[in-house]
């Protein structure tokens, strides 16, 4: 297996700060890792980052948006995050549904990964590059989060928050980012929207607020050139299509009620949305749009 302990200790490779793949943007800070420990492809390392993050308590339609407009932005940018379940996660789904190139960095050593996720993280490591700034053993603490969300944040040229609580730790990137002069981008949520008042509060400070992969692109001058194609809908899906539009998330006896669509066949309409990847189950039978 490749996280068994002794496997592990003999893929790792050390990066010192004379080594090429080393980031010029840690060199400058006062805390700067001695040695970075890899394993992957640290060609990643070099050309231009994005950090994409986000809570662990991330709703199950901005996990879907997530890995959408990871696999999206993954065409420009290498995507940097960590290797948490929720945002961390559909970011690194999409990033490698897209070019792959992903880099996980890790709070602690190797010997701390993060038994939860380590299917996901053995394919960044086949594809993308895991990272450490820590020696093999070294164990977690309470301060490491901060640590590594901060050198997530001057790594990369901005920094995308797909969800935050009020103390969320990816406000702490986005604290980061923001003090090293790099853009900041948030998703936007409902009000009194427990697991988005962070992005709100972002964006009133000044984040970009983000829609689409678009929305970034615009703020680094980079073009979308590839069109997207029309999905063709039938009478029905276009009137709850439409409806999800002009209420939000919502039951579907409302959606029912808006279009005139009885109950029994607007379920079966809003799961053929969801296969055509236009609208979500939030659950207690409400949706709502991707």
């Amino acid at each position: 297996m490749l996280f068994d302990t002794e496997n592990l200790k003999k893929a790792l490779i050390e990066i010192d700060k004379a080594s090429p793949y080393y980031p010029t943007e840690w060199k400058l800070l006062d805390d700067a890792p001695e040695k970075l420990y890899a394993l992957g492809e640290a060609r990643l390392l070099r050309g231009r980052k994005l950090a994409v993050v986000g809570s662990r308590r991330t709703p199950a339609n901005v996990l879907k948006l997530g890995a959408e407009l990871g696999k999206e932005l993954s065409k420009y940018f290498t995507l940097v995050t960590g290797t948490a379940d929720g945002g961390d996660s559909a970011a690194i789904e999409g990033g490698l549904a897209g070019s792959g190139k992903v880099i996980c960095l890790l709070a602690g050593g190797f010997s701390a990964l993060p038994q939860c996720n380590l299917q996901l993280l053995e394919r960044v490591a086949q594809h993308g590059l895991l990272l450490s700034p820590h020696p093999f053993e070294t164990e977690v603490r309470a301060f490491s989060y901060e640590y590594r969300n901060k050198l997530i944040a001057t790594l990369c040229d901005g920094t995308l928050v797909l969800s935050a609580g009020e103390k969320s730790g990816a406000l702490i990137t986005a604290k980061y980012a923001q003090k090293a002069g790099k853009k900041t981008f948030a998703l936007p949520y409902p009000p009194n929207a427990a697991a988005g008042a962070g992005c709100n509060a972002l964006i009133k400070k000044g984040a970009y607020l983000t829609e689409s992969a678009e929305d970034v692109l615009t703020q680094f001058g980079i073009e979308e050139s590839i069109e997207k194609k029309e999905i063709a809908l039938s009478a029905d899906e276009e009137r709850l299509y439409q409806a999800l539009q002009d209420l939000g998330e919502s039951h579907v006896s409302a959606l029912s009620q808006k279009t005139g669509v009885p109950i029994f066949k607007a379920r079966a309409v809003l799961s053929a949305l969801e296969v055509k990847g236009l609208a979500v189950s939030v659950g207690g039978n409400r949706y709502t749009l991707v």
